[in-house]
């Protein structure tokens, strides 16, 4: 039973990996050390709405055999609002996903100046990080041979060790358990933390990984028979990667306010477990993250495209590397260009949290289709859930725009 159970583990691990990236890694410390343990209830509210949302687009990947943007295109009956629809769909995802890009390229550099410090040529007024360049061009290989599957297990190995690093830390410091119940269950809203809330969601509910997700159990699981084996692939491998969040929050939650000026100083939150040590485990988890969430952001990107248009030619076609290749292109553009990392990385994490309700939205929408999904529609319940998902992520989307604006 326990082998079958492996053998049935699939793309939920690769959505959990998604999240646990050098955003998460880095939105988590600041929460934890700008709020202490007051934002767990985001981060708790961020994990039911992760389930919720990808079991509905697992759902959809193996009942329909289809992707999410190939759902849409063929649902969506009027030719105008149908374009509409891509049009917004595209510039949606290719927006999220060009500042999520940047966000894990500078997590990857993040990663490499905690040991190697920074490394910038200047041309005049304009300055060039080289470590950008360096993990873009490694990206870019990879993708454009299309192998990596080898290398991609061994940096995950390296981000789950990062990541029970932190675990082990949040156990060893001995925090207030009283506080992290009541940081869970009490919702609160401490000054200036708006932001860094939205940013929470974002870094855990990414919008692409609904696409992603759709696309990649239809490869794995081809009948209805299989949706129990991807239920409980999803709702095991995003607990799991909620509980690593929490436990990044904790343990940052012990660092004194205003002490991380850099990449380096995220470190602090290791420091109880591995000393002087810390910064060469974070520097090799967050390398490691950067650099499986560079390949994986420009693919879904592509898959989107291919989804939305009608390609039907396969991930070596020249439109569909052309995609990938120009949100690869952006990500090192914008990390490159003398931004702070962790600057680059907030700024990613809520452009994902406000694309979100326009996701939600058209997940929903598709998940009622009976055309579609017959018997497998959602339950009164799903749409309750996904219904309250969607207020919330709205509000706050609103609240952060106004905020923006300087109207609230």
């Amino acid at each position: 039973m326990i082998q079958k159970w492996f053998k049935n583990i699939g793309p939920g691990t690769l959505v959990a990996a998604a999240f646990i990236g050098p955003g998460t890694v880095t939105l988590c410390t600041l929460a934890g050390v700008n709020f202490g343990t007051n934002l767990l209830w985001a981060m708790l509210l961020s994990i039911f709405a992760t389930i919720v949302l990808q079991e509905m687009a697992a759902r959809l990947g193996i009942v329909s055999q289809k992707g999410l943007s190939e759902v849409l295109r063929h649902e969506i009956a009027k030719p105008g609002l149908r374009n509409f629809m891509m049009v917004l769909i595209l510039s949606a995802i290719v927006i999220g996903n060009a500042a999520y890009e940047a966000g894990n390229i500078s997590g990857g550099v993040l990663g490499l100046e905690t040991v190697l410090g920074n490394v910038v040529i200047d041309f005049g007024s304009f300055s060039l990080n080289i470590l950008s360049l360096c993990i873009g061009i490694i990206a870019f290989v990879l993708l454009f041979i299309g192998n990596y599957k080898v290398l991609e297990k061994i940096l995950v190995v390296l981000v789950l060790l990062m990541s029970v690093s932190f675990v082990i830390t949040a156990i060893i410091t001995k925090p207030n358990l009283i506080a992290i119940f009541k940081g869970m269950l009490v919702p609160s809203f401490p000054e200036n933390s708006l932001f860094t809330i939205i940013g929470l969601i974002g870094t855990t509910v990414v919008p692409y990984n609904l696409f992603l997700h759709a696309s990649l159990v239809k490869e794995k699981w081809k009948s209805d028979e299989d949706l129990s084996y991807a239920k409980k692939d999803t709702f095991i491998s995003i607990v799991l990667g909620g509980m690593v969040s929490m436990a990044i929050i904790i343990s940052a939650a012990g660092i004194p306010s205003g002490s991380i000026n850099n990449g380096a100083d995220l470190a602090l939150g290791l420091e109880p477990l591995y000393g002087a040590f810390a910064k060469y485990f974070l520097a090799i988890g967050l390398f490691a993250a950067g650099i499986t969430s560079a390949i994986t952001a420009p693919l879904a990107a592509a898959f989107v495209a291919k989804g939305c248009l009608g390609w039907k030619d396969g991930m070596k076609s020249l439109r569909f590397r052309f995609v990938w290749g120009g949100i690869l292109f952006l990500g090192v553009l914008f990390s490159s260009i003398g931004i702070k990392p962790i600057e680059i990385i907030k700024f990613a994490q809520v452009a994902n949290g406000m694309l979100l309700p326009i996701m939600v939205g058209v997940l929903l929408w598709v998940m009622n289709k009976k055309t579609v999904l017959g018997k497998y529609g959602n339950t009164k319940l799903q749409n309750f859930f996904g219904l309250c998902i969607l207020v919330i992520t709205i509000f706050l989307g609103l609240r952060s725009i106004l905020k923006v604006f300087n109207i609230l």
